[in-house]
This record gives C-alpha cells, sequence and structure tokens, in this order.
C-alpha cells in the first residue's frame, strides 16, 4: 500500500511540476517574429508595445518561443553604434619652394604668408643666388584647407605634368597644422611607366593613417623633383547615425494639488527625453516634473530633495524647466526635447511653479522618448516565433549577448539580418486566447489528465485503506 501510494504522489508531483513550466499562455502579450530563410542570428529593434505592456522595468517578463512552446535563447542588449563613412577628393593647393638648398626639418630661410583665417598666401625665398649655384626646385607646401570637425585624410594622390610621360622618385610626406612643427608620416615610391600603347602604369599615391591636418611638405629622397599637375587629398568623414527612437504622449489627470497633473506610465520605459505639448497658444509654464515615492522606499535617483505632500508618500523633484508656446507675427515658438539621465517610473508628476500657471488645458500632452534595446536571438526550433511579455512577477530569462552570439564583433551583429515583427495579440484579459501551436494543447491536456488520473487513484486507495480500518476487530 505504502509503494503504490508513493508511487502516486511521484506522479502528482510530476504533473503538477510539467504543467507549471513557462509557457506562452502564461504572459499577456505576443507578437509573431518570422525570420530571414535560412537565418541564424537575426536581430530586432524590440517593438514600443514590449514597453508598453511589459510588466517589469527590466524586461524580465520578455521570452521567446518557437512554434511549439520550445523556449529560445536571447539577449536584449543596447543597439550597436552606427556611423555613416564618406569619402571625398579635395584639390590642394601647391606651393614650390625654390632655392638653392632647403632644410629638410624647417623653412628658416623662406618667407610663408597666409591669411588671417590660415589660407597660405606664399612661399618665398629669403636668399640670393650664389655664384655658380643655381636655383632649382626642393620641396612643395601644400595647403589642404581647414578641415571639417570630423574630417580626415588618409591618401595624396598625383597627376604628372602634362609633358611628362615616364617618372620614378622616392618622396617624404610631412604634415603640420602650424606651419612650424612637422611630422613625418609617410615615404613612398611614385612612378609612372607608359608603353608603346600607351598604356600607363603607375603608382600615383601615397596612404596613410587617417589623420587631421592642415599643411603637408613633399620632400624628395631620390629622384628629380617636379611641380605635379596637381595634388589631390582624400578626405574621410564619418557621421553618427542616430538608433532608432521610439516615443509616448501620455493624457495627464488631477493631482493631489492644485494645478498638478499624474501621468501613468508603463515601468519598462527608460525614458531619457521629456517634452509637453501645450493645447493652448501663448502660455509659458515654468514646472517641476518628479515622482511620488512611498516613504519607506528609497528614491532611484541621486536628486533627494523631499517635499511631503500626504501621509505615506513624498514628492522628488527630478527636473525643472519651462515649456512654452508662444505666438510671434504669425509664427510659433515651441519648447522642445528636454534631454535627461534616463528615468524608469510608474507615473510622472507635473507641478507648477507659479499660482498663476495652476490651469493648464486637459488636452496637453506629456511626450516621453526613449532608445529601444536589440534583441538578438538564435532561429532554432519552428519558426514562426512568439515573442511574449506581460507577466508580473516573471523572472529574467535573457542570457548575456556572449552566450548567444559568441565571438561576434560589433560590425558582425550590425551586419545581422533583420526582423519584422508582426501585430500585437492579446493573450489573456479581454480578447480571446490565442491557441497553442501545433501539439503544444494536447501535451498540456494530457498532462492535466494525468494529474486528475493520480488524484482519483490516490482517492480510491484512500477509501480502500479507511474501508479495511473500519472492518478490522477492535480489541
Amino acid at each position: 500500500m505504502k509503494t503504490v501510494l508513493f508511487f502516486c504522489s511521484l506522479l502528482i508531483a510530476g504533473a503538477a511540476s510539467a504543467a507549471s513550466q513557462d509557457q506562452p499562455q502564461d504572459y499577456g502579450w505576443s507578437i509573431v517574429l518570422t525570420p530571414q530563410a535560412g537565418a541564424g542570428l537575426s536581430r530586432m529593434s524590440l517593438p514600443t508595445d514590449v514597453y508598453l505592456h511589459a510588466r517589469s522595468a527590466s524586461l524580465d517578463d520578455v521570452r521567446l518561443f518557437d512554434n511549439n512552446g520550445k523556449p529560445l535563447a536571447f539577449a536584449i542588449t543596447a543597439p550597436p553604434v552606427q556611423s555613416r563613412t564618406q569619402r571625398d577628393s579635395i584639390p590642394v593647393n601647391i606651393f614650390p619652394v625654390v632655392g638653392t638648398q632647403v632644410s629638410h626639418s624647417n623653412l628658416d630661410g623662406f618667407d610663408i604668408h597666409t591669411g588671417n583665417d590660415g589660407r597660405l598666401l606664399s612661399v618665398s625665398s629669403r636668399e640670393g643666388t650664389a655664384p655658380g649655384m643655381a636655383s632649382r626646385l626642393q620641396a612643395l607646401v601644400l595647403d589642404a584647407g581647414k578641415q571639417s570637425k570630423d574630417g580626415r585624410i588618409n591618401a595624396l594622390r598625383f597627376t604628372l605634368p602634362h609633358d611628362t610621360d615616364n617618372y620614378n622618385a622616392q618622396v617624404l610626406l610631412e604634415v603640420s597644422d602650424d606651419l612650424k612643427q612637422w611630422d613625418a608620416i609617410a615615404t613612398t615610391t611614385l612612378n609612372w611607366l607608359r608603353n608603346s600603347d600607351a598604356q600607363t602604369l603607375a603608382n600615383d599615391r601615397i596612404d596613410f593613417a587617417p589623420r587631421s591636418f592642415r599643411y603637408a611638405r613633399l620632400s624628395w629622397q631620390y629622384g628629380e623633383p617636379i611641380a605635379f599637375a596637381a595634388i589631390d587629398a582624400q578626405q574621410l568623414s564619418q557621421t553618427a547615425i542616430a538608433a532608432p527612437r521610439a516615443s509616448i504622449a501620455l493624457q495627464g489627470t488631477a493631482g493631489k494639488s492644485g494645478g498638478e497633473r499624474l501621468y501613468a506610465t508603463p515601468i519598462a520605459i527608460p525614458a531619457d527625453s521629456i517634452s509637453l505639448q501645450l493645447d493652448d497658444s501663448n502660455t509659458v509654464m515654468p514646472v517641476t516634473l518628479g515622482v511620488y515615492h512611498a516613504v519607506n522606499a528609497e528614491p532611484r535617483h541621486r536628486l533627494r530633495l523631499r517635499s511631503r505632500t500626504t501621509t505615506g508618500s513624498y514628492f522628488e523633484p527630478l527636473l525643472n524647466t519651462t515649456f512654452y508656446r508662444i505666438n510671434v507675427d504669425g509664427k510659433e515658438k515651441i519648447s522642445g526635447e528636454l534631454s535627461m539621465p534616463v528615468v524608469q517610473t510608474a507615473q510622472w508628476v507635473l507641478r507648477p511653479q507659479i499660482e498663476s500657471a495652476t490651469v493648464m488645458n486637459r488636452k496637453s500632452m506629456l511626450h516621453l522618448g526613449w532608445t529601444p534595446a536589440q534583441l538578438v536571438f538564435l532561429a532554432s526550433g519552428k519558426p514562426p516565433y512568439q515573442l511574449v511579455f506581460g507577466k508580473q512577477g516573471a523572472s529574467a530569462a535573457a542570457l548575456p549577448l556572449s552566450q548567444v552570439a559568441p565571438g561576434f564583433k560589433p560590425e558582425e551583429l550590425l551586419a545581422l539580418p533583420t526582423v519584422t515583427p508582426g501585430q500585437l495579440v492579446a493573450l489573456n484579459g479581454t480578447a480571446p486566447v490565442q491557441k497553442t501551436p501545433d501539439g503544444a494543447g494536447l501535451r498540456l491536456a494530457a498532462l492535466w489528465a494525468a494529474l486528475l488520473l493520480g488524484v482519483a487513484v490516490l482517492g480510491f486507495f484512500a477509501w480502500r485503506l479507511l474501508t479495511q480500518i473500519r472492518q478490522e476487530p477492535r480489541v
């Protein structure tokens, strides 16, 4: 009898444990993800709906399942840093340095004239021509112009004079920002060789590590110095590409004190910008923005100025700013977005700082902006996949990026195929519950059947045991 009871207990415990495993139906919302055919690792910017319906500030209740209900490994990480590289060819101004001898370390024997903007105007020798010594080209001083803030030069390309077909020389390139201190950055052999068919084989450029400079000096280590017909600098400009942004507009409700407005906020939103869209024109509103905390709660922010308002809570101010909407000669000046450190809260509080500004149009909207995180996952199992979220008290399931995409460099992650999310689907609440994909529903039904069978068997043996006890003769 004890063996049977023990077996039944194990059966019930196993069935109950299996039935309580994490499943898509346990969550409130779902978005279908369909990766590209044959894709292994895929990435996606987390949809705004995830932030609106997640129950955890750290997105602990986000899960990813395949079409059979099998959980998939995924990572939630900051969006990759992107930049755009532009290559431009810039003609440089050429100034020949003519004399009997020029030092490779300075231009002491020459007068250099520049404009107020740094533009090189002329380079001339102060020495006279010594008897028996003819002046000749010694070097070239180049002016590449003022560089843009993000501009870097990584090469110079040379064009031969029109009457020169073949040429060979080794040159030294030095650069400077003040025409006083010179840094040698490259040396190379320039050569052009033209055959009888008028075909030219040329090594006509100097390449070097990208750097910013205004002036350059070209001197010859061997070969005949010549005045090139043209010299062009290749400039690289890198422009940062801002990550995609998301935003939400919140409708306020009356607060605890006169003029105060409360804005219920999804807890998962990592807001780093805020603005107020005033509905009334010609309005200037100095305000304090903050949050309420319970008395026994520790504030999440460094600013700890506390103003008790009601029993059991205190107000923590976070930002002081002025929102406005002013009409001037038919044109409106409107306050823009205010950047701030990331704030996550379930409610924003807006307090006017001036008594006369306590009345605010109810249609005025508070806007929050944030940068969505990236979801990186391994497309294994059976597609399509379900991204589910919206469960209170869920434990974190996201893995470190190094465990989902080990050995991948940032540029490789940036090149991963992207996934386009489907429509938001409610899995519980007022909307009908989505059916469990494939055979997951049958497996769940089988587990519950096993659980009920175990309870029935246990009840039967308990009834038999009680019957036997009653039938035993009393001493």
